[in-house]
């Protein structure tokens, strides 16, 4: 399979890439490094990514950004780099990328548990993580070609856990290679329209 991973270089993106490398052919895409070059925030960029990249059998998003402050501090605009970023970000590469995908190709976009267990200055960023799970939901429904389309949902890895978990006290970081087999469910498997939950509340 040829597989573009979108942040494959990222504390999640990385080990899921080299997992996909042992046995497939894997190109990264990142907003300052890569294989290709990619903002995902514009539609142009994401355009020019595939066109790069030629036809691809799977595609993964692991990437997208959202303001974590005070709700009480949060502006309009902050609120918007969310989505523009991770909201339609991952919705651009799905309404795009589905060109570009063979037949019975799949595309998993990455969100995470905030969707589901928020947790203080994270107003947006759970907004977000929220949108993207009724996006598939409802998206899935439309795909054509065999294409599935599915979104991974993790909590705080292990890999991350020195860096938030002052943010997620009390919580369980997801052992790594779980996050990258919830990856390769979504990819390897034949499930469409799912919200692959991985929390270790």
């Amino acid at each position: 399979m040829k597989i573009l991973i979108v942040g494959g270089h990222g504390t999640i993106g990385k080990p899921v890439a080299e997992h996909f490398r042992k046995e497939h052919e894997v190109l990264v895409a990142g907003r300052s490094a890569g294989d290709v070059v990619v903002d995902i925030a514009n539609s142009a960029s994401i355009k020019n990514m595939f066109e790069r990249t030629g036809p691809i059998d799977a595609l993964i998003c692991i990437a997208g950004e959202a303001k974590w402050a005070p709700f009480d501090s949060l502006s309009e605009e902050d609120y918007y780099i969310g989505l523009r970023s991770k909201l339609m970000g991952q919705v651009n590469l799905v309404r795009i990328g589905r060109q570009h995908l063979n037949a019975n190709g799949s595309i998993t976009l990455s969100t995470g548990i905030l969707a589901d267990d928020p947790v203080i200055k994270t107003t947006s960023a759970a907004m977000v993580n929220g949108g993207i799970h009724s996006f598939v939901k409802a998206a899935a429904l439309e795909m054509h070609n065999g294409i599935r389309l599915n979104v991974v949902s993790l909590g705080m890895v292990e890999d991350a856990y020195a860096k938030y978990k002052d943010y997620f006290p009390g919580h369980n970081p997801v052992p790594m290679h779980k996050a990258v087999n919830a990856y390769v469910r979504s990819v390897m498997g034949k499930g469409h329209g799912e919200v692959i939950r991985v929390y270790e509340n």
